[in-house]
């Protein structure tokens, strides 16, 4: 299996996915696994943090709310430990403010929740492939969002 940083294994693009809620989490981790995606879910922050392993993954899907902690604070720590992966938050609370302070952390989607299931499947096969680019903030819908 290639563990080097960026790389692909036998089950596809790895996957960090920060989700406080078990049932989302476990649905999303669910629905990535089938779509090809090897995927280690968190529960919290500080268990993703702490995880030794956090260089050999190729993309972040993380939760805006999270107890403790939030996913834009998370992104921060990560790209201060070097991590430079593409990035997507998930939030229900979704505000210009939200989205200026995600882009600004690094992150290259924001997706307001309940989102579809194709909507983020599609972003995570884009931003993991070689041409990984990134189209901004999506309501749900999947519709870019406008003014």
């Amino acid at each position: 299996m290639d563990m080097s940083v960026g790389g692909r294994g036998p089950a596809g693009p790895k996957v960090m996915l920060l989700e406080d809620d078990n049932g989302v989490r476990r649905s999303l981790q669910m629905l990535l696994q089938g779509r090809g995606f090897a995927v280690k879910a968190y529960a919290s922050a500080a268990a993703l943090l702490s995880d030794p392993k956090l260089a050999e993954t190729d993309c972040l899907v993380a939760d805006y709310r999270l107890g403790a902690s939030d996913g834009v604070a998370v992104l921060e720590a990560l790209r201060s430990g070097g991590w430079n992966g593409p990035a997507i938050l998930m939030s229900a609370f979704g505000t210009d403010e939200l989205r200026a302070r995600a882009i600004a952390a690094g992150y290259s989607e924001v997706f307001e929740k309940p989102l579809k299931d194709h909507v983020l499947v599609a972003a995570l096969q884009r931003l993991t492939s070689s041409e990984g680019t990134s189209i901004g903030f999506l309501p749900a819908t999947g519709v870019p969002r406008t003014k």
